[in-house]
């Protein structure tokens, strides 16, 4: 039987190995070579996995409950192991031991040619045509189909959302596509003055002064807004409701380890003699931060902390920094999108879509996973699951 991939990111590739077992397959990729995009995964090395698989990793707008199952997650592992993958685990990320992508993306072209894929690279597949049950692609019939071209993230490597088009001309639902796992951008004058800096907080989402959502790690500070893992995690949510006009506000705690501020700095102060507020401050945070914060405050840098007379807004943009956010970074800076096939379009399963011996994988589903290895298990569980059914 004759097999297409649409797409040779890692979940293409995946369902390649797997399908080829059984099947003619060839896999058709834009790009003068094979996983460009993986190779940029985890700053270069990869995080492929996470030891913490619960299902509230993940996001979608239909139920995954058949799809992040014991069964599935234990499948991801078996396959990086079959090929060879022995993994760094560090604080539940796994990364190859050998701290590079280049490990995993030379383990499955290893697989690939083992398995006598064809590989069609330079070729852009913009029409499918059905034609009785096949599928016409660039001029050859194939029996099966897959498409993994990828979202609409990095569009550098490829992924500009030809996906999504290919799947609507078919004839199937797209729900809204937005950038997700991105920075966040505001518009205040002092960011400038904290551009640089890195610092350990508590960063909680508010949409229309409803609380939503509380991450914790480290935090960037830039000179267009906010970035940082725990920003990212936040920007999904960010992204829909700036779509649908919400009102998007950031609360920074710069001292998660404190519970009273006002009692922590009152004790602070009466065991730091003769110190300035600045120079109460400067020993817990970034001093160039202290500097904003102060800043924004109204407080003089020299003035002693028993002589504020309103400690308050101090006090608040120590605990409770607010920040306006007014657009997300884009497509350009996305790790992964939100939003793709509607999984009423899919049989989560056997990745097989409503029109039979057509196949949906990756980034195209309407599947998302936070940081941390998530987003690649996604891929490689959709192209483990596509192409065992093929």
């Amino acid at each position: 039987m004759k097999v297409c991939i649409i797409g040779g990111g890692i979940s293409g590739v995946i369902c390649a190995i797997k399908a080829s077992k059984n099947n003619d397959v060839t896999i058709i990729e834009r790009n003068n070579t094979l996983l460009k995009k993986l190779l940029l995964t985890g700053n270069g090395r990869c995080n492929y996995f996470n030891s913490n698989m619960d299902i509230s990793n993940f996001n979608s707008n239909g139920n995954l409950s058949d799809f992040i199952t014991e069964e599935n997650i234990n499948k991801v592992l078996t396959f990086y192991d079959s090929i060879g993958i022995i993994p760094k685990i560090k604080n539940g990320y796994y990364y190859p031991y050998s701290n590079t992508a280049l490990s995993i993306k030379e383990a499955l072209i290893k697989e690939l040619n083992n398995n006598k894929v064809k590989v069609i690279t330079d070729t852009l597949v913009d029409n499918i045509t059905k034609v009785e049950d096949k599928f016409l692609i660039n001029n050859e019939l194939y029996d099966k189909v897959v498409i993994s071209t990828g979202s609409k993230a990095y569009p550098k490597t490829g992924s500009d959302g030809i996906g999504y088009k290919l799947l609507e001309d078919l004839g199937l639902n797209i729900i809204n596509v937005v950038p997700s796992l991105t920075p966040l951008i505001g518009s205040e004058k002092y960011f400038n003055d904290w551009n640089g800096i890195r610092c350990y907080a508590e960063v909680s989402l508010y949409e229309n002064d409803n609380f939503i959502k509380k991450e914790v790690g480290e935090l960037q500070l830039t000179n267009y807004g906010i970035s940082g893992i725990c920003v990212f995690n936040l920007s999904r949510n960010v992204s829909i409701g700036i779509n649908k006009g919400k009102k998007e506000v950031i609360h920074i705690n710069f001292l998660p380890f404190v519970d009273n501020i006002e009692s922590f700095l009152i004790e602070r102060n009466n065991k730091l003699k003769n110190r300035t507020v600045i120079e109460l401050l400067e020993g817990l945070i970034n001093y160039k931060l202290v500097k904003v914060i102060l800043k924004q405050s109204n407080i003089k840098e020299d003035i002693y902390f028993n002589n504020i007379k309103n400690k308050q807004d101090l006090y608040n943009n120590l605990v409770d920094f607010k920040l306006n956010i007014n657009d997300i970074k884009g497509y350009d800076f996305s790790q992964v999108c939100s939003g793709g096939l509607d999984l009423n379009e899919i049989n989560l399963h056997t990745m097989e879509t409503k029109i039979p011996n057509l196949y949906v994988i990756g980034e195209l589903l309407d599947i998302d996973g936070l940081c941390g290895g998530y987003n690649i298990t996604i891929a490689t569980l959709s192209g483990i699951l596509a192409g065992e059914n093929i």
